[in-house]
């Protein structure tokens, strides 16, 4: 089977969007629902209470909406992500390379942010009246149960009824079942593989539709949810949220930094001219945050450094379908920033079951619209970890900058890990003179 063949059972990439109006619209939701809270408790009186009483349903309905898709989603998505890197992985040398690089480094950004977070909310915790005040803002949302045993722990990770496990909101069970079915559904002859990734791949294309609907009230939800944590906040949640954007954001930076050395060290291009080969690319993703708008600049930017355009033509375009190198870090770092937040203690083996669920995700989190890849891939592993995926629906109104970020990692991760398949497949890179170029 050829590389293009392979990459037509890939997800398709042109299904990516890049964040346009819709959130634009939910940040200034987010600001206006906050203030007019703020504004509300403040001024004071019995109406107040009856506000939020009127106003926080509407927010829950809206966070149910996106809830009742995680677990369909999740299994298809998974399903159809391991299938088609499966199916890349066979079609030859090249692009099983690329895939047992991708999962490595995917892993990697995963246990990245194990070790990061509880480091910068170290040096820099969230204030405890500020988290005191959230928690308090959004009652009711409370972190699950106490922290198991490990012995307890290992013995849960098997589910004895996936069913059982989607329906008790047990992710960690759900997903390794799914996975475990993933890589057996790859080992089928073609007929019935096929017949079952395009079933699962139907599933999903009907799941986005309808999250589209769900988003296209995100503003009104978003509103709702802003108010009710404003009201009863205060001026805290601003600072709140704030804390959060930097602290996520500082660990992306890290991972999206780490590509260089890995530039360096990985491929044996020097520094300098990575920089600039990278540059033109990096300059796309920022303005569009769109993995796809900046193909383009990424080929160019390869056969700068000395590609084959035979490499690049088959390696960055399944990155931007399978790989999301700041994906597993940031998705991580949200989860155990809620979990800081609402001050859950977690273990050894809760965290590694996090950084797997992370891991596995990304990879079939793929040619999604960011608001929707941050909920669906965020929300299993909080609650594989226990914490409530509630604040998620605050937190996605100030993704902007995170998202920024996440793109920006992402296309230079693509270029070095396409640059190192390269060395070690093609032999040493000939890089094209920068002035002919």
């Amino acid at each position: 089977m050829s590389s293009t063949e392979t990459l037509k059972d890939a997800p398709d990439p042109l299904k990516e969007e890049a964040p346009g109006f819709s959130a634009t619209f939910m940040l200034l939701a987010l600001v206006v629902g906050i203030a007019a809270g703020i504004a509300a408790g403040a001024i004071g009186g019995d109406w107040v209470e009856t506000a939020i009483a009127t106003v926080e349903p509407v927010g829950d309905i809206w966070l149910r909406a996106l809830q009742m898709t995680i677990a369909p989603l999740i299994i298809a998505l998974v399903i159809t992500g391991i299938a088609a890197a499966g199916q890349a992985a066979r079609a030859g040398r090249l692009a099983g390379r690329a895939i047992v690089t991708f999962i490595v480094i995917l892993w990697c950004s995963s246990l990245t942010a194990a070790l990061l977070m509880p480091l910068f909310l170290g040096w820099w915790p969230l204030p405890t009246d500020s988290a005191d005040a959230l928690k308090a803002a959004l009652h009711g949302n409370e972190a699950s149960g106490t922290v198991p045993g490990i012995g307890e722990f290992m013995r849960s990770l098997v589910p004895t009824n996936p069913i059982q496990s989607a329906a008790s909101d047990s992710y960690i069970q759900l997903i390794i079942f799914v996975t475990v079915f993933a890589f057996a559904l790859t080992r089928l002859p073609d007929g019935p593989r096929r017949l079952l990734t395009d079933f699962f791949s139907a599933v999903t294309d009907t799941m986005l539709i309808i999250i589209n609907w769900v988003l296209a009230l995100a503003p009104i939800g978003v509103a709702a949810l802003a108010f009710v944590v404003g009201a009863r906040a205060g001026g805290a949640a601003l600072g709140a949220l704030l804390h959060y954007v930097i602290i996520v954001s500082a660990v992306g930076t890290v991972v999206w930094l780490a590509a260089y050395p890995m530039a360096v060290f990985g491929a044996g291009i020097p520094l300098g001219r990575f920089s600039r080969a990278v540059l033109p690319s990096q300059a796309v993703a920022i303005s569009t945050r769109s993995s796809l708008a900046s193909l383009p600049a990424m080929l160019k930017g390869t056969q700068k450094l000395g590609v084959p355009a035979a490499t690049s033509e088959v390696v960055l375009p399944l990155a931007v379908a399978l790989f999301r190198a700041t994906g597993p870090v940031m998705n991580f770092a949200v989860a155990l920033y809620v979990a800081h937040w609402y001050g859950v203690e977690l273990g050894p083996a809760q965290l590694a079951a996090g950084v797997a669920a992370a891991a596995i995700t990304t990879m079939g989190a793929v040619s999604l619209p960011g608001q929707v890849s941050f909920y669906t891939s965020i929300a299993p592993i909080g609650l594989a970890l226990g914490v409530p995926v509630e604040p998620l629906g605050l937190l996605v109104a100030v993704e902007t900058l995170p998202d920024i970020m996440r793109t920006l990692g992402n296309v230079t991760w693509d270029v070095a890990a396409t640059a190192t398949v390269s060395k070690h497949t093609d032999g040493p890179l000939t890089p094209e003179d920068d002035d002919a170029a």
